[in-house]
């Protein structure tokens, strides 16, 4: 690897974020949770979806999360959550 390389390679700003890693469904209440965390530098985004008959909510928020399963397993506990707060007018 040249100079130029490394030098390029360490001030990258390659900011193309990876597809988020789609996990096992979850029934809840007759919705499905579907985790799908995504990567954020070394770190994991809390991201998936929650649907209900044809209807889709695109989950995602702010928190991070070291491993893959942990922000998992943190997406599955506050889409249930939101379920239990806000249930079908999450769709609205």
């Amino acid at each position: 690897m040249s100079l130029f390389s490394s030098l390029k390679s360490m001030f990258s700003t390659d900011t193309t974020p990876a597809a988020p890693s789609v996990m096992d469904s979850e029934e809840y209440r007759g919705f499905t949770i579907t985790p799908a965390p995504m990567a954020d530098g070394s770190q994991f985004r809390v991201n998936g979806t929650i649907e209900k008959g044809e209807q889709s909510h695109a989950f995602i928020r702010a928190d991070v999360l070291a491993t893959k399963d942990e922000c998992g397993r943190e997406m599955l506990r506050k889409a249930k959550l939101m379920i239990d707060q806000v249930g079908d007018s999450l769709f609205k």
